[in-house]
């Protein structure tokens, strides 16, 4: 069944996000920071695009958001031209920013007041995912809410597992990142070894990427880390966004991380490199410079 729906945040992920929704012959309307892209997705996709969240969702019985970080959440939420100023009651808000869980559990609270309810939903799968329509969502909010979404969310994640009440997406997404940072980091010293003793990086992988030592980075990155090729995929400058999110969760409870610490100042030095648009496979190259 057709639903009304608003996308607020048409980057490299919410683009194609809010185009699976049309495609899906959701009705659309799309808020942008920058006018010309919103013009420029709604020409592609037959789609509406407004001047400010607050005209955008203002007939929405499902708003989307997928913007950068927690202040660029509160500039679309608030204010007489945000999302909160013209929200339908009864309208679900879904949150897909990687930002704080504190911020989702105070979003929570302020779309409750407006007779709406709130879901954060930080996504994983990064641009291929969202183009393909194959990402994963982990989900904060109640399990009615979730329900109701679940038809909107199929369009762009084929996983959605929701993971407690507000904050836990977000809490899950940290728990993500921490894993992914730890895993390339281990793969760039071991490849960094495999290229100084001579094994052939395809024979290599072959051997030891289906056992104990297989990921979805050996299998999807060993090749543009092998031929030094980063100028694709999640990129430095969003990984240290999101670590920031992560350790800062982490001293809120009083918990050492040490590991992601560290590989937070070896994305450090790979920006300082020039790399802060590259995938963030590139501490490979830290390695090797």
């Amino acid at each position: 069944m057709s639903k009304q729906c608003a996308f607020i945040g048409l980057g490299v992920m919410g683009y194609p996000m809010a185009g699976h929704l049309q495609k899906a012959d959701h009705k659309v309307t799309v808020y942008n920071r920058t006018q010309a892209k919103a013009e420029k997705w709604a020409k592609e996709y037959s789609g509406r695009c407004q001047p400010t969240p607050a005209e955008a969702v203002k007939e929405a019985d499902f708003v989307m958001v997928c913007v950068g970080n927690d202040d660029d959440v509160r500039n679309v939420f608030y204010g007489d031209e945000g999302i909160l100023a013209n929200l339908k009651s009864g309208a679900v808000v879904i949150d897909h920013t990687t930002a704080s869980a504190e911020l989702a559990r105070e979003l929570e609270q302020a779309v409750n007041e407006k007779q709406g309810s709130f879901l954060d939903a930080p996504v994983s799968g990064g641009q291929a995912g969202a183009e393909n329509g194959v990402l994963t969502a982990m989900v904060g909010g109640e399990q009615h809410t979730f329900e109701a979404a679940d038809e909107l969310f199929q369009c762009y994640a084929k996983t959605r597992q929701l993971m407690g009440p507000a904050g836990s997406g977000q809490l899950a997404k940290m728990v993500n990142q921490i894993c992914i940072a730890g895993v390339l980091q281990g793969l760039s010293e071991g490849l960094q070894l495999a290229r100084k003793v001579g094994l052939d990086p395809d024979k290599l992988i072959a051997a030891i990427s289906q056992g104990a030592a297989g990921s979805w980075q050996m299998e999807n990155r060993y090749k543009t880390m092998w031929d030094n090729h980063y100028e694709h995929g999640f990129a430095v400058d969003w990984m240290r966004k999101d670590l920031k999110i992560a350790l800062a969760e982490a001293d809120r409870q009083g918990l050492s991380l040490p590991a992601t610490a560290l590989v937070d100042q070896f994305y450090a030095d790979v920006q300082k490199m020039g790399g802060s648009r590259w995938d963030t496979s590139s501490l490979l190259a830290r390695l090797e410079k």
